[in-house]
């Protein structure tokens, strides 16, 4: 097995052409994991633990609403956020602290976030793609040892459009639980290698390393710094978020 870490969705290649990254023919990948641990993935993990029926992600807020309007009224809810802030007619934001059983179970989320749903939408055709967050980390790596795809690509959502150290030291958590289940080294890129040595550095100081992060800071000055606390919380969430269909992703059967 072997990783690929890509900082923003922008560094990724057009999975419709042969991959190329650095004069090296790639594979294109059997997998593909976004990272949005500000907060998108982090929500999804946690709102299919919870019960939700599934995630539907959008990047256009308008096909959001004409999808959502086929869907029972009662059996939906709108998620999303711009810049942090919850949208104006949505029934939740995007934090993970929204999503207790009483307030999403049995219910899809159709969901809209600055950042998260971009990268989902960029390897939405790979085969197997699934979200990680902190939070899942270890229910990600379980599931990938049990599948055993040859190469994962790992796709940051970023900040602003460029890199997060929040993401990437979520990559790197991955790669190296991945390491050392395997007792061999699967980094497949320069990328992988730091994030890996990122996480390594900040393993027990993960809750810092977020308010520490730009994107984090903002987080904290509209008033969400709880959600930080939360967010950091490595591997005690045991949900895996799989697409199912195209956008939709509902949580895995875990072995």
């Amino acid at each position: 097995m072997e990783i690929f870490v890509y900082h923003t969705p922008d560094q990724v290649p057009d999975i419709d052409k042969e991959a190329r990254k650095g004069g090296l023919t790639l594979d294109l990948p059997a997998c593909a994991i976004v990272i949005d641990v500000l907060r998108a993935t982090t929500t999804m993990a946690t709102a299919l633990e919870s019960g939700a029926e599934a995630i539907q992600v959008f990047d256009d807020l308008d096909v959001l609403f004409r999808t959502s309007e086929r869907w029972p009224a009662e059996r939906r809810l709108l998620a999303g956020e711009r810049g942090g802030e919850k949208l104006e007619d949505f029934d939740l934001g995007n934090s993970p602290s929204e999503c207790t059983p009483a307030r999403v179970g049995g219910k899809r989320l159709f969901m809209s976030t600055t950042n998260g749903t971009r990268a989902l939408e960029r390897v939405r055709q790979v085969p197997i793609l699934l979200t990680a967050s902190l939070t899942n980390r270890a229910a990600v790596v379980r599931y990938l040892l049990w599948e055993q795809p040859h190469t994962v690509w790992i796709v940051a959502a970023g900040w602003r459009g460029g890199f997060s150290l929040e993401d990437t030291i979520c990559a790197g958590a991955i790669a190296c639980a991945l390491s050392v289940e395997r007792d061999s080294d699967c980094a497949g890129d320069d990328e992988s290698i730091a994030a890996m040595a990122l996480f390594e550095r900040w393993q027990t100081r993960l809750p810092q390393l977020l308010r520490y992060a730009h994107h984090g800071r903002g987080l904290a000055a509209l008033g969400c710094g709880h959600d930080l606390d939360y967010c950091a919380r490595l591997d005690s969430v045991d949900v895996v978020p799989l697409q199912v269909e195209p956008g939709v992703l509902k949580a895995a059967a875990l072995g």
